[in-house]
């Protein structure tokens, strides 16, 4: 008999989904930084077994829009909702449980499995935590909670043995070696994304939009060319630096990351052009894949 569903991740902007998807899945798939909102798309997981197949999604962190890619991105978190097989809702010990009631409400109606995970249980004490626990059991009373350390690794082996014991009976989704639905392209975007937001601060990363101009791989290197589009031309200075040195720190780290992610050397040439309001701007926001 075999088993299969759509296992989707939600929950507020650094509670620490995407480092709990990487773990689940085995994979750097989701790209993790000190910063909310890195997560911009939903990034899909996927994991499988004789006879099963988990298909992980990671979604953005919820919040009130301020853009229209924004609410785009909110749109993968409403989809997320709607067909998923499982909700993984993951908090912390550090925020508050009232905090997006409308989505805690919404996801108390739920009539499919909801697992809650309790994440950075390494921040606070045994007696904290089953406070936490019992508020959350009265808020969410038919939710499996499961206190986890996604970062340190602790108990997530808990959370993958109480998805596969909810999942329906079904056939596999995908082929059984695939590892997720997305290009390989959109990774090497992603990875140069996340570098953007780990070196600069402010607007700079929030900002940014990374885009794969080409994508060319031979039998020993692949040769990648990228686009940075920011807003302003002072953000463009900025991202750029003194002599391109800021420019060329982010690229060099990026790179690194792509080899070891790839398995191959990498050649990439980056360059920062400026789109006014591209977060605004409803058919370059389409292309890029934040709507429909």
């Amino acid at each position: 008999m075999h088993h299969s569903g759509f296992v989707n991740i939600i929950g507020n902007p650094n509670v620490g989904k995407s480092t709990l998807m990487n773990v689940l899945t085995g994979e750097r798939l989701s790209v993790v930084t000190a910063k909310a909102q890195t997560t911009r798309h939903r990034i899909m997981g996927i994991v499988s077994g004789d006879d099963y197949q988990i298909v992980f999604s990671d979604t953005p962190g919820i919040i009130k829009p301020k853009y229209r890619m924004q609410e785009g991105m909110m749109d993968f978190v409403n989809t997320a909702f709607t067909d998923a097989d499982v909700v993984v809702y993951v908090t912390d010990v550090v925020e508050t449980p009232d905090k997006n009631a409308a989505y805690i409400e919404k996801i108390s109606g739920m009539s499919i499995p909801v697992l809650l995970i309790i994440n950075k249980i390494d921040l606070t004490t045994p007696d904290k935590l089953n406070k936490l626990c019992d508020v959350w059991k009265s808020l969410l009373p038919a939710a499996t909670i499961i206190p986890v350390s996604a970062k340190e690794k602790f108990n997530v082996d808990t959370v993958n043995r109480a998805i596969r014991s909810v999942l329906p009976e079904g056939p596999a989704y995908f082929p059984k070696d695939e590892m997720t639905d997305k290009p390989e392209r959109f990774f090497v975007s992603e990875i140069l994304r996340g570098k953007i937001f780990e070196n600069y601060e402010k607007e700079i990363p929030y900002c940014s939009e990374v885009v794969v101009e080409s994508f060319k791989e031979d039998t020993d290197i692949i040769r990648i060319q990228t686009l940075i589009y920011v807003e302003r031309d002072t953000q463009k200075a900025i991202l750029i630096g003194k002599k391109g040195l800021a420019l060329k720190r982010t690229a060099t780290e990026a790179r690194k990351e792509m080899e070891r992610f790839f398995g191959k050397k990498i050649y990439l040439e980056t360059f920062v052009k400026v789109r006014k309001d591209w977060r605004n701007d409803e058919n370059y926001l389409k292309n890029l894949g934040y709507i429909e």
